[in-house]
């Protein structure tokens, strides 16, 4: 299991003291930073860069979740692919096994492609929100967007820790979870529903923990990912 750290505060300048408060934790082991939809907009490419120049156990996941006509998808994640700082991305389930070939196809040949990521069904829905989209049950669902992505070839899925067992028994044990809403020490879950703590997330074998707020909202971040790191 790995943790991967979410880089979600208001600017640039926070989440690179983040970063260096979390960095001597992390010399002698990978850590991951999730770089979402909002700080990249903000921050671009450069931001990346700037994260990469400062630790190089440091790998970045790229969290746009694209989803457009598979064309598209495909374009954007070549142009991801050939940054050669991205380590891994992701793209929408739900947009079709169309778009995941097609994605997958694009990058097949790049040296050192990232890893690709399907998204199944985001943590913040509830069983009926998330109905109420695609008229079927989570759980059902999320197995059927699993099965789709590893079909075309994708890496693995972000998904719930309460998925995951699930996912790698109608897949295979080598398809990467990665899950959200990661509440180590029991935390609060803010907007995320489906929740769960490290050792539950180690019962149901999932490979990437997902944690924010338990770490950035810390008097001292850096205690936190050290405990966090011990654990896992």
């Amino acid at each position: 299991m790995k943790l991967c750290v979410s880089l979600d505060l208001p600017t640039a300048k926070q989440n690179l003291d983040l970063v260096k408060k979390i960095h001597n934790e992390c010399v002698s082991k990978e850590v991951w930073l999730k770089v979402g939809f909002r700080t990249y907009l903000r921050d671009g490419k450069s931001f990346l860069e700037e994260i990469k120049s400062l630790n190089e156990n440091f790998k970045i996941f790229l969290d746009l979740k694209l989803y457009d006509i598979p064309n598209t998808m495909a374009d954007a994640a070549e142009d991801i692919s050939k940054f050669g700082i991205v380590d891994m991305f992701n793209v929408h389930a739900s947009a079709g096994r169309v778009a995941m070939q097609t994605v997958m196809q694009r990058i097949k040949d790049i040296p050192n492609r990232p890893i690709v990521l399907a998204v199944t069904a985001l943590t913040s829905f509830d069983n009926d929100n998330f109905r109420a989209v695609y008229n079927e049950d989570i759980d059902t669902k999320a197995r059927k967007f699993a099965i789709d992505s590893f079909d075309s070839g994708i890496d693995g899925v972000v998904c719930s820790a309460y998925e995951s067992k699930d996912i790698k028994s109608s897949t295979s044990e080598d398809f990467i979870t990665l899950c959200p809403g990661i509440r180590p020490f029991g935390e609060d879950s803010a907007d995320q529903k489906r929740v769960a703590d490290i050792n539950y997330a180690k019962e149901e074998l999932v490979d990437f923990i997902v944690v924010g707020r338990p770490i950035y909202k810390a008097d001292e971040p850096n205690k936190v990912v050290s405990k966090i790191l011990n654990l896992i």
